[in-house]
């Protein structure tokens, strides 16, 4: 049996397990992601997440979307992940942590993390895209993980799924594929975010790079300025700070929650067909 804690980062859930051991044989994982993030049939997560040794940092992580891909970054997920490095006495309240994407810094208080993701890359603004749904004007940036962000005006009744899933799938992103953002301004320093992402294939209740991604984007196109709050669709609210430099932004930190929802042990027969 092993031991895993599920963890939810704003709306975003994860499994999370310890392995600094070296118990596990993580590529061995791969294959019961998908069946072990189902949900109803078994914990069910949007992600999952182990721990590991590093020679670099406090710890190492490795990040399985829902569907078994690895990527190397999640804002929400490194927020969990640092707290439940803290939780577990592997890490300090204020630690880095190594990824795919680079080494993250987090301080933890309580159940708020504040997590400094990698400076973001490949920015483009305002560029068509031609769709199913018609020509859409969008914006991309990396943070972390490659995002798409397009500003509408009526959010709650945005198709997420269908367009959502269209860009994500685009030719213009092959073969990676991206992440689908759809914001409106709220005022100049808030929005709202609903986030198709890469790997789920579902809209999800909460992205961090991606929320980051349209506040980023938001104070490109001269409509927002940090510190930004943004309104995920789980009702709870992320906090966005960064510096605008010459060259694009640095000091970029995601701020929000991360909340243990249970420990529990799973069985041998959680991995059978």
């Amino acid at each position: 049996m092993v031991e895993f804690y599920k963890m939810s980062g704003s709306g975003n859930d994860f499994i999370l397990i310890d392995n600094l051991n070296g118990a596990l044989a993580a590529d061995e994982w791969v294959s019961l992601v998908p069946r072990l993030c189902a949900r109803k049939g078994a914990v069910g997560a949007d992600g999952l997440i182990i721990i590991e040794k590093s020679e670099r940092a406090d710890f190492r992580w490795r990040f399985f979307n829902a569907d078994g891909s690895e990527v190397d970054m999640c804002g929400n997920g490194g927020r969990c992940a640092a707290r439940f490095a803290l939780i577990k006495q592997i890490a300090p309240a204020q630690m880095s942590f190594e990824t795919g994407a680079g080494i993250i810094d987090a301080t933890v208080s309580g159940e708020t993390v504040k997590l400094r993701l990698t400076d973001p890359r490949e920015a483009a603004l305002d560029y068509e895209l031609e769709t199913a749904v018609g020509m859409l004007t969008v914006s991309s940036i990396n943070t972390g993980v490659p995002h798409v962000v397009h500003f509408v005006d009526d959010l709650e009744h945005f198709d997420v799924f269908r367009t959502g899933s269209m860009i994500r799938y685009h030719e213009h992103y092959r073969p990676a594929g991206t992440n689908a953002n759809f914001v409106r301004v709220l005022d100049g320093h808030a929005i709202q975010v609903r986030t198709y992402e890469r790997g789920v294939e579902d809209e999800t209740l909460a992205c961090g790079t991606g929320s980051a991604a349209s506040a980023l984007i938001g104070d490109r196109r001269g409509l927002v300025s940090s510190p930004v709050e943004v309104l995920v669709q789980s009702g709870e609210r992320l906090k966005i700070y960064f510096d605008r430099t010459e060259a694009g932004y640095r000091n970029v930190y995601l701020e929000g929650a991360a909340k243990v929802v249970y420990q529990g042990l799973l069985w041998e027969e959680a991995f059978k067909e």
